[in-house]
């Protein structure tokens, strides 16, 4: 599978179908967008964002749109609003491995963790 994505939104209690989601390789302060995508109406991704074959080890950056959602789906936020972008740095160790990096979000609160 290589790297993957969810968003669960937890106000509404299902996925965050609709959210814009951009992908990064960052080496060090530098970061170089490597896709933007969607989320299907599943919450995630159509395709891995990375597949087994294109996984490199290295550092990544997902960013969320989490503000951006919300307004779509008409939750009235106070400007500015607490949350805007969701921004997960991670590392890739094992490129042999599956990487899934989900996401939990409200308005207010987000926790993620490396999944399966």
């Amino acid at each position: 599978m290589g790297l993957s994505t969810h968003v669960l939104d937890t106000m509404h209690g299902g996925p965050a179908a609709g959210m814009q989601v951009r992908l990064f390789a960052t080496q060090g302060d530098s970061a170089t967008l490597l896709k933007t995508l969607t989320l299907n109406h599943d919450g995630r991704t159509d395709a891995p964002l990375f597949d087994n074959a294109s996984l490199q080890v290295g550092t990544y950056r997902l960013t969320f749109d989490v503000a951006g959602y919300f307004k779509a789906r008409g939750v009235q936020l106070p400007e500015p609003n607490f949350l805007n972008q969701v921004s997960l740095d991670f590392g890739v160790a094992h490129a042999d491995q599956h990487y899934h990096v989900p996401l939990l979000v409200s308005p207010w609160s987000y926790s993620t963790y490396r999944g399966s």
